[in-house]
């Protein structure tokens, strides 16, 4: 039987061998997406950035990066991650961590984590009806409109991330406000891999009004848009000749569909 090889798309690899960060990665058919399919030619390309390799951590390790291990294959800890994980994942039979949602076609990692990287994405709803407003950033790493939030600082709860992160990027301080869990999941981010992926804990927060916003930290800004329909916010970021960070748009969905009951 002819074995199915996993090939890169056409793109220039650095001289260690290494994939820009934003590569899409090898293509991985559907059949094949499950850990448990067989695929032994599968080879995801490595999107490891300068920063986080072996050579580098020896050195420096940024202040953003919580494992200073530069191989998933050094983390001791795996047992206590899988227990506090917010989406369950498993081991494969090296001991390396396994994305929940399977194969990517890209392995190292873009993110301060092996494994989970937990993340708080607070959804700020304010008035109704046609006033009905939530409150959008824009990020100042890939430009596109999204819902402020970010990664859970070490020994961080959730509740504090998101009113951390909200005050931190638009300026606006809910944290005597009791938010509505919407749900804790994977999150579609742009530095996911097979061994480092985001997990987030989406709430919403409603106010009687909007109130006043300035973008801040990793927000380049931060503004109130109709929210009426998933429709009508795309419609108006569009208008204002910008792009709604497609991730997040399951949880803006998952607002609207609660704020429908």
């Amino acid at each position: 039987m002819n074995e199915t090889r996993s090939t890169t798309d056409v793109v220039a690899l650095d001289p260690d061998g290494y994939a820009p960060v934003d590569h899409p990665g090898v293509t991985v058919p559907e059949d094949r997406r499950c850990w448990s399919a067989s695929w032994p030619a599968y080879a995801p390309v490595d999107i490891t950035p300068p920063e986080l390799r072996a050579e580098t951590l020896a050195r420096h390790v940024p202040d953003w990066v919580a494992d200073g291990c530069a191989t998933p294959d050094l983390v001791r800890d795996w047992e206590q991650r899988q227990a506090v994980a917010l989406v369950p994942f498993q081991l494969d039979g090296r001991g390396l961590p396994l994305n929940p949602q399977g194969r990517t076609g890209r392995t190292g990692r873009n993110l301060g984590k092996w494994g989970e990287s937990a993340a708080a994405d607070p959804i700020v709803v304010a008035g109704s009806g046609e006033q009905r407003r939530v409150l959008l950033i824009t990020r100042d790493d890939i430009e596109q409109e999204a819902i402020p939030g970010g990664m859970c600082d070490p020994g961080e709860t959730a509740p504090t991330t998101l009113s951390r992160e909200l005050r931190e990027e638009t300026g606006v301080d809910l944290s005597d406000h009791q938010p509505v869990i919407l749900g804790r999941d994977l999150v579609d981010d742009w530095r996911n891999t097979d061994r480092a992926w985001v997990a987030s804990t989406s709430a919403l927060y409603l106010l009687p009004t909007t109130v006043t916003a300035v973008g801040a930290d990793d927000a380049l800004d931060a503004t109130w848009y109709p929210f009426g329909s998933l429709a009508q916010l795309e419609a108006a970021v569009s208008e204002a000749g910008r792009t709604l960070y497609a991730a997040h748009r399951p949880l803006l969905q998952r607002a609207l569909d609660h704020l429908a009951k």
